[in-house]
């Protein structure tokens, strides 16, 4: 199996998190424990055998950070983050799948890496959307919040890593910009994925079969959930709070350092 291409997503503008260091680009390039997350969640990409080349989509302005030294190479960001992932996938084979990052995954290991990869090669989809399952993840990281999704298979949330191929970006855009135009209106978003749907979903009914059955309709694509056996894979900073409860876990299992 060839290695692949992966895209970090370290763009967009300064949120409460970034605000802990002012001046910083976003909080990608805020440090937690002395390493900036972005360097935190390049490492074991650099040093995972499935991953051949590594781009950063980031700011201008995060030019001669020493985290962008683990990339090969730095493309602009946008002002939304399917721009910065068009941006990423730019050039690249339509049909190899891509391996697409978040920059904010700081106890993230070369081995979850590896296996998110292997597993992707094997179900091959246009479309693999990372996720874990509940009991995975708190038997590692029960102190870490999630948003939790019940389906009949168990109950998951979504991770940090998906898998894409190049090809079906323009028609992921064009569902990402109905499903914003939705968002607000229940009736527009049940009519966009389907009543059925969101029934089965509500009486925790909803498998993930017919979860990538009905996200494949709708993006013309073939879309499949990757579950990932490593909880590191969803362990993310979003919060002010998450900072601190990064350095915990980092402190917790040293190897990570």
């Amino acid at each position: 199996m060839a290695g692949v291409t992966a895209i970090v997503l370290a763009g967009g503008p300064p949120d409460d998190v970034a605000r802990l260091e002012p001046g910083t680009p976003n909080k990608a390039f805020i440090h937690v424990d002395g390493v900036t997350l972005l360097e935190r969640t390049l490492r074991p990409l650099r040093a995972a055998r499935t991953v051949e080349r590594i781009i950063v989509v980031a700011p201008k302005t995060a030019d001669g950070n020493p985290a962008l030294a683990l990339a090969d190479e730095r493309r602009d960001d946008g002002d939304k983050i399917r721009v910065s992932l068009r941006n990423g996938l730019g050039g690249l084979p339509p049909d190899q799948i891509v391996l697409v990052s978040t920059s904010d995954l700081p106890v993230l290991t070369a081995e979850s890496v590896d296996d998110f990869v292997e597993r992707a090669h094997r179900l091959d989809p246009d479309l693999g959307y990372g996720c874990l399952e509940r009991r995975v993840h708190e038997a590692s990281y029960p102190e870490v919040p999630h948003t939790w999704a019940r389906l009949r298979d168990g109950t998951f949330c979504g991770g940090g890593l998906i898998a894409i191929k190049p090809r079906v970006m323009p028609e992921l855009e064009r569902f990402i910009e109905r499903l914003g135009a939705s968002r607000k209106n229940v009736f527009r978003l049940a009519s966009l994925f389907g009543w059925d749907m969101f029934a089965r979903f509500a009486l925790g009914r909803l498998s993930i079969a017919h979860a990538e059955l009905r996200a494949s309709h709708l993006l013309h694509a073939r879309v499949r959930a990757i579950v990932s056996p490593y909880a590191e894979t969803a362990v993310n900073v979003d919060r002010v709070t998450d900072v601190a409860l990064a350095e915990e876990l980092l402190r917790r299992t040293p190897a990570l350092e």
